[in-house]
């Protein structure tokens, strides 16, 4: 049993403030556990996304308000802003990877099925491609080896897909035919006028159904809101064009049509977790 908690903390890394500075992260179960007597409360990560594979031992977690048993073989696909939490059994092997939702936007840009397979919060099945998978990408983290940043990147790409199939089986629902029509319809929606700053009402008119529906198709999907990924589409393609461009905040602001490029930077501080210009710095930082 999870004790609850008097409130659900946000986090970096458990226990952390910190944004991931790598290109991911990857440790193992014991190696944080072990710090909080195996035992972690209920929190959530607003931008990262961790899959934890248990290899050995056994515990229980807690995804949103489900509650559910934990054994060798076990896969945990928690989305970004998903609440949950850990009980471990002392001495449980196995690893927690965890990436950016930035590194998922890069890899999955072309793969709606899969986003919206890993955008919901379950407990699969490892079969012995993806413990080898996950085993491949601990070594090559902790290694500095040539070419380090790019072979992490294929593995977690290849880890992922692999991931999206557990997900399949393990909640066949993820494939409701008509709830994925009319996600689909609204990501079209969304790529066409997010420079046009729609709200929920007005996607949700044009796809004939309540807000209410829309944002719960959504959340079932993606584990976010349809607000949330309104936000999202409009700060993904602003991080291209810090990353990618050399204009100048304000002019970013006015192409993704924004009257007042304070409120640009209001907005994407709350998406992205700091301003548009320390984002550009960092960037600069890393390839410097």
């Amino acid at each position: 049993m999870i004790r609850p908690a008097a409130a659900v903390r946000h986090y970096s890394l458990y226990g952390e403030r910190e944004h991931l500075p790598d290109v991911m992260h990857c440790e193992t179960i014991a190696e944080r556990s072990v710090l909080y007597e195996w035992e972690l409360a209920p929190h959530r990560h607003d931008r990262l996304h961790q899959l934890l594979l248990l290899r050995a031992g056994g515990g229980m977690t807690r995804l949103a308000d489900a509650e559910l048993a934990l054994g060798a073989g076990s896969l945990v696909n928690v989305p970004p802003g998903t609440v949950h939490a850990f009980t471990f059994e002392p001495g449980t092997d196995g690893l927690v990877l965890t990436l950016a939702d930035a590194l998922l936007d890069e890899l999955l840009a072309r793969e709606p099925e899969v986003r919206r397979l890993l955008g919901r919060a379950w407990v699969g099945r490892a079969d012995d491609g993806i413990d080898a998978l996950a085993a491949r990408l601990a070594r090559e983290y902790a290694g500095r080896a040539t070419a380090r940043a790019l072979v992490l990147r294929g593995l977690a790409g290849t880890l992922l897909g692999c991931a999206a199939r557990a997900g399949a089986r393990a909640d066949p629902m993820a494939r409701n035919m008509t709830e994925s029509h009319l996600l689909q319809r609204f990501e079209a929606l969304l790529e066409a006028h997010y420079r046009e700053h729609w709200g929920v009402a007005d996607y949700a008119r044009a796809l004939a159904v309540t807000p209410t529906h829309l944002s719960r198709v959504a959340r079932a999907a993606s584990g976010a809101p349809a607000s949330r990924l309104i936000d999202a589409r409009v700060i993904r393609e602003a991080r291209r064009q810090l990353a990618f461009t050399h204009l100048s905040v304000a002019s970013i602001a006015y192409t993704l049509g924004f009257v007042d490029p304070a409120l640009f930077s209001r907005v994407f501080t709350r998406v992205a977790g700091r301003s548009p210009r320390a984002f550009r710095r960092e960037l600069q930082t890393r390839s410097g």
